[in-house]
């Protein structure tokens, strides 16, 4: 009876999956469509202004229609406009566009492939986040890179941006360039933000390290990909003494052990 029971919920956990990849798929090809309808209007919108056949009040006219036409439809007003027609310009830039597919192995040298390859993994919400916390397009291309690379949700992308870790990475970049050499790049940052913990300005090692724990998996989101927590307190020995590491991680990529 055990035997078929689990029989039938293996089965169950099947279906699900595949329901689950299912809408999955769905969702990402609704996405790149959305990016895509972006992009394309933000093309037309940016080619009339520069040509001189619209103005400010025509692209206020267009949002209007819009709204007139498909009254349910939302992010069409005069700021969603201007915000697809910098969308545009940014990425259809052809330095940028040529160093962007220096970034992506699966990029086609095509431009119309480079925008259905790249800009259309990740949402638009965080292309808008990006478009508007970044200023440098070396900075946008990490943003781009790593949410594609790590599939950041548009709220861990946001916390990155906040918490500057382009500049950051940088920093642990150049600190660490001899080790870097040995390691994957970007592994460790040089300065770590731990804004989450909520702890007052004079605070001891303890009260550092028990908010850690009790905020694990922010703590770990900070720490960056591919660590793992094992424990608290790990006891080492070396020669005849014993000592505590505070934290004990094992990062999958480097395949080693990491005290903190």
């Amino acid at each position: 009876m055990n035997k078929s029971i689990k029989s039938i919920t293996s089965d169950f956990e099947q279906i699900t999956l595949l329901i689950t990849e299912a809408r999955n798929r769905v969702y990402s090809k609704a996405n790149a469509e959305l990016v895509m309808l972006y992009f394309n209007i933000g093309q037309i919108v940016s080619e009339k202004v520069a040509n001189g056949r619209w103005g400010d009040g025509t692209v206020n006219d267009l949002a209007n229609y819009i709204v007139e036409k498909q009254p349910l439809l939302k992010g069409f007003n005069r700021r969603g406009l201007y915000r697809m027609k910098q969308f545009y310009e940014v990425y259809s830039d052809k330095e940028i566009v040529t160093t962007l597919l220096t970034q992506f192995q699966d990029a086609d040298n095509e431009f119309d492939k480079f925008v259905t390859t790249v800009l259309t993994q990740i949402p638009w919400s965080s292309h808008l986040h990006i478009l508007k916390k970044t200023k440098t397009i070396e900075e946008k291309l990490f943003y781009i890179h790593t949410s594609i690379k790590e599939k950041l949700s548009v709220r861990e992308l946001e916390r990155q941006l906040n918490s500057a870790t382009f500049e950051r990475t940088l920093l642990s970049d150049k600190f660490g360039h001899a080790i870097a050499k040995q390691l994957p790049q970007g592994i460790f940052k040089d300065l770590y933000i731990f804004e989450f913990l909520a702890l007052p300005e004079i605070h001891s090692e303890d009260d550092l390290q028990n908010a850690l724990i009790k905020n694990l998996q922010s703590f770990i989101l900070e720490m960056g990909k591919g660590f793992t927590y094992m424990g608290s307190e790990y006891r080492l020995q070396v020669g005849n003494k014993d000592y505590y590491t505070d934290l004990l991680f094992y990062h999958r990529d480097l395949q080693c052990m990491v005290f903190v």
